[in-house]
């Protein structure tokens, strides 16, 4: 099932994955895969277009999500049930050419991001740094990334794109206050009860709602979302154009500074690859 996306540049977008019930127009055309493994301990409720895979604690659910996308589907949500870090990946198949597909990126930062803010304590703010790591208060909490085919063209439609996640939920216990003074987790910022399974399920729920507003009201909808929890410098005006780059203006002048989406995204601003998660 295929939903129509259309920004204010008239450039069409179809993302696909189902929104069974809805005014009787939407179809499930998700299915469950051989891997998938549930937890009765730990269970995880997600609406009905995903299919829950989950993972033992020693996998990686992104390089595990960018493996099976080409058969799993979209709205396979692939979860990695962890004590210290919410970790998960969802895949979605575009119907627009890479180019301009990567822009669901920034729907997925605005999920993850809503996500949070559903738990956060009414004094934190929950930000991004462009374009692809989350603060709290100031403190690295994790970030989002996005995998797709190797191979394909920029102007061909990928078969699959992948946005994976990790946000910190728990800190190390040997970490003392101060060790570590930029980065943070959401025990620490009081983020009560929200672990792996309670952020999971509203990034989810979320993705929805970003994905539904993208339809009704265009890309520009998610793009003003996102730039709102981008931390700007004073007399500047931020845009993101049709490939998803940033475009960086100072008010009273005509230079424009680009900054490269796809080049961003080669290597995550977030990830500590010796740690396997958020930078300390």
């Amino acid at each position: 099932m295929r939903r129509r996306l259309t920004d204010s540049r008239h450039c069409c977008t179809s993302y696909r994955y189902s929104l069974s019930g809805r005014k009787g127009k939407w179809r499930t055309a998700l299915r469950s895969t051989p891997t998938s493994h549930v937890s009765l301990a730990e269970p995880i409720q997600l609406p009905p277009p995903f299919t829950l895979v989950r993972l033992r604690e020693s996998k990686d659910a992104f390089a595990d999500a960018c493996r099976i996308a080409p058969k799993s589907g979209a709205g396979t949500l692939v979860y990695v049930g962890r004590f210290d870090l919410a970790e998960f990946a969802v895949v979605l198949e575009p119907g627009e050419p890479l180019r301009t597909a990567r822009r669901a990126f920034y729907a997925g930062m605005v999920a993850l991001t809503d996500a949070l803010r559903a738990y956060a304590p009414p004094n934190k703010t929950v930000t991004i740094g462009w374009p692809d790591a989350v603060e709290i208060d100031g403190g690295l909490v994790g970030g989002g990334r996005m995998g797709w085919p190797s191979s394909v063209r920029e102007a061909a439609r990928p078969a699959w794109l992948v946005f994976g996640a990790m946000i910190r939920t728990v800190a190390m216990a040997d970490q003392g206050p101060g060790i570590h003074p930029l980065a943070s987790a959401l025990d620490e910022e009081g983020f009560g009860e929200a672990g792996a399974a309670e952020v999971t399920e509203s990034f989810a729920r979320h993705l929805m709602r970003v994905f539904d507003s993208w339809q009704v009201d265009g890309f520009d909808s998610v793009a003003r979302d996102y730039l709102s929890r981008v931390p700007r410098e004073r007399r500047t005006v931020l845009r993101i154009d049709e490939s998803g780059d940033l475009l960086t203006r100072r008010v009273g002048t005509d230079r424009v500074e680009r900054s490269e989406l796809v080049k961003a995204l080669a290597k995550p601003s977030w990830l500590d690859p010796k740690l396997g998660g958020p930078r300390l």
